[in-house]
């Protein structure tokens, strides 16, 4: 009496004596990768055996055998494999990361005027809460005029390449260029860095290799100029310059800005309160000092029409 095996069986057992077979002809000790790929391949196998056995006609031709059933098996399952190969190749197309795509809003002007509040202070002076008067020609001159009460106390053109500061309280001047002022505060400062400062603006624009990084709430951009690193980190909502920090590497000095009340001016949204502080060691006694600079804008406009910048210095004003 012969026992009759199911059909499934018999191909489970022919794949298992092939690959057995197969597995005994190869000497070389397989790789991981390899192994787990001949264990999905026979998986795979077994499950196109199952899949065909459930969906055949039960009836059989008397002349099938066991050994063409495994071939039509293994030659779906080639095909099979052969597909999910070509799936598998398909390289998804990439995706510049969202950090990358940061289009920073920066304030643009001709003319700039501003009537703020301002606070100073450092090792030699504290200024509570005075006015200034501000105008600025983009690029080109900045104008101060600083108030308490009905008299002026200072005022001050800045240009691309110097710094007059007259001092009517004492009636005394000042005059530096960029070079000497830097040296002063063992810090590289500029007319671009003082201009930004007061608007808003990154100091240095963002360069092709260089790309943004999300950290928290903001968009942090790290650059690197010379001794000078920059960190402007920008807002995520607004996509404005909301904190920069400033660092010299050899003396760690540092200068740091925050901006809050950005108010919509123009087409721009402009900070009307800055923080600027400058941590910097003395050339002199070495020691540490502190200077805080405090911006109140009340009024800012900005225009197309000229403004006058006019500034002089008294002949009997002593230089200091």
């Amino acid at each position: 009496m012969k026992l009759k095996v199911p059909l499934v069986n018999v191909v489970v057992v022919e794949v298992h004596r092939v690959s057995s077979g197969c597995l005994r002809t190869q000497k070389r000790p397989s790789s991981p990768n390899t192994q787990w790929n001949s264990l999905l391949t026979f998986s795979t196998i077994i499950l196109v055996v199952l899949f065909s056995a459930c969906h055949r006609p039960r009836q059989r031709n008397k002349t099938e055998t066991s050994a063409d059933t495994l071939a039509a098996v293994l030659k779906d399952t080639v095909a099979v494999l052969e597909k999910d190969t070509t799936a598998v190749a398909v390289v998804p197309p990439v995706i510049e990361p969202e950090e990358t795509k940061v289009n920073v809003e920066m304030v643009d002007f001709k003319y700039l005027s501003a009537k703020s509040k301002v606070s100073f202070k450092s090792k030699d002076q504290d200024i509570d809460n005075a006015n200034i008067n501000i105008r600025m020609l983009k690029d080109s001159v900045l104008w101060l005029s600083i108030v308490a009460g009905p008299i002026e106390v200072v005022r001050g053109l800045i240009t691309r390449d110097s710094i007059l500061i007259v001092d009517r309280y004492h009636k005394e001047y000042y005059q530096y260029d960029f070079s000497t002022l830097s040296q002063k505060f063992n810090f590289q400062l500029s007319f671009d860095l003082i201009q930004s400062i007061l608007v808003g603006n990154m100091p240095i624009p963002k360069k092709e290799n260089q790309r943004f990084k999300k950290e928290n709430d903001y968009f942090m951009l790290r650059q690197q100029e010379g001794k000078i690193m920059l960190e402007s980190y920008i807002g995520e909502q607004n996509r404005r310059l909301k904190k920069l920090l400033v660092t010299e590497q050899p003396t760690k000095n540092s200068l740091t800005l925050d901006y809050d009340d950005f108010t919509q001016l123009n087409n721009y949204l402009f900070p009307y309160t800055s923080l600027i502080q400058l941590d910097y060691q003395s050339e002199k006694d070495k020691l540490q000092y502190q200077t805080v600079f405090r911006i109140k804008h009340q009024k800012v406009e900005l225009a197309e029409k000229t403004l006058s910048f006019p500034f002089s210095v008294p002949p009997k004003y002593e230089r200091k």
